[in-house]
């Protein structure tokens, strides 16, 4: 067993206190949505009116759907991949290999459904469905991270992560203490990041897109725009999938709770808040509306597509003539800093496509109520949070490279404001 760290390093998200409550906070945050979304008031703050029967929160058939979902997923994941990718050099020297077969998953899960629905597929039945989903996910989240954590206590040094190895239970359970846990080649966290939560997401989008259909006759467009808007979003991850083994969540974050809820419980269940409203709150949208927000969700889009691409490309190559010419700085450690382009803009212009594109994704459901807003709000706080987190990782790797790029960038998400 590695020697933990010790309680001297750096703890995030208040330490064993802060991560003991969010491990009862994140699941009672995402059940308190399914049920605001569902109920008259629709209210962000405060209690629904009445509360879910055990009955209602529970059903073997929601657990097989899951298990069968994960299996799907699972099985799609080691199909052969269009390429294979290396990733970032890890403690020990190696390089782990990763398929690049997202996209080519999500078009199989696509087929099968569509399938499915013309076979007679009651796809719009899940919508009834989604709390003892939640439940059943959530139950999954827990043994899968004990498991994790139960793996990792006999995982080489070398294989922890930096940040979940401090020796307390409750922190490390919840960061997670391995980097990288797989079996052979099976890598969960690669595997959970991007396929079945996302995936999931759009298939609950579609669920409520159909159970609209049967309810009222046909789908809205505020139904419409939603589903496109975030399917756009996921396709996007899946085709350039490559670019997550860059991200903080690959490269420096242990896989525990706080990546396996995430992936697995939160983001299809929370992120596809905006449709669930919709189906129990229609609103009317007129086409000139509908164009605006289109043009909204495009800009974003266009910002966040171009800084991810021109970071990537300049990964890769530096000497790509799309990259070749932007002003860098170097650093000690031998790669150099963009400090012009997208990322001479602000520090992290991809976030602000993010935001821009969150705003779009919340219009659809009109004004009346601020339950559809959660995601913007959410995802703010963790954009900011996750920027402040990076920020001390680039100073703690790059030093005097990264303060002289913080002088030449001094805008971290909003130019002008933040």
């Amino acid at each position: 067993m590695a020697p933990p760290q010790g309680p001297q390093a750096p703890q995030e998200f208040g330490g064993p206190l802060g991560a003991a409550a969010l491990l009862l906070l994140l699941p009672a945050t995402m059940f308190h949505l399914l049920l605001a979304a569902r109920s008259g008031p629709a209210r962000l703050l405060g209690l629904p009116p009445s509360l879910p029967a055990p009955a209602e929160l529970w059903s073997p058939r929601a657990l097989l759907l899951l298990l069968a979902w994960l299996g799907l997923q699972a099985a799609l994941y080691l199909l052969p991949a269009r390429q294979v990718a290396t990733g970032l050099e890890l403690k020990d020297r190696r390089r782990l290999l990763y398929p690049i077969n997202g996209f080519q998953a999500l078009v199989l899960t696509a087929l099968l459904v569509a399938v499915g629905v013309l076979l007679g597929l009651p796809l719009g039945a899940l919508t009834e469905m989604l709390l003892p989903l939640a439940s059943a996910a959530t139950l999954m989240a827990f043994i899968f991270s004990l498991l994790l954590y139960l793996k990792a206590l006999v995982a080489p040094a070398s294989a922890l992560a930096p940040g979940g190895n401090t020796g307390n239970l409750i922190y490390d359970f919840f960061l997670g203490r391995e980097l990288n846990p797989r079996i052979c080649s099976f890598d969960f966290k690669y595997f959970c990041e991007l396929r079945p939560g996302l995936m999931a997401w759009v298939l609950i989008n579609l669920a409520l897109l159909l159970r609209e259909a049967e309810l009222r006759g046909s789908p809205s467009l505020a139904m419409w725009l939603v589903n496109g808007f975030q399917l756009l979003y996921v396709a996007d991850a899946l085709w350039y999938e490559e670019a997550v083994l860059t991200t903080m969540d690959i490269t420096h974050d242990g896989f525990g709770f706080m990546l396996a809820f995430g992936d697995l419980v939160w983001v299809p269940f929370t992120y596809s808040l905006q449709a669930q409203f919709l189906l129990y709150h229609p609103q009317a949208l007129g086409l000139p509306m509908a164009l605006v927000i289109c043009f909204i969700n495009a800009v974003g889009y266009f910002i966040f597509r171009r800084a991810n691409s021109q970071k990537n490309t300049f990964r890769k190559n530096p000497s790509d003539p799309s990259v070749a010419g932007l002003e860098t700085i170097p650093t000690a450690t031998g790669r150099k800093l963009l400090v012009s382009g997208w990322w001479g803009m602000v520090r992290h212009p991809n976030y602000l496509g993010d935001l821009i594109m969150s705003l779009a994704w919340s219009l659809p459901c009109g004004v009346s109520h601020l339950l559809p807003y959660f995601y913007i709000l959410y995802f703010t706080a963790l954009l900011v949070h996750r920027e402040a987190r990076d920020e001390q990782q680039c100073l703690r790797k790059y030093g005097r490279a990264w303060q002289e790029y913080c002088q030449r960038v001094p805008y971290r998400i909003v130019p002008y404001v933040y």
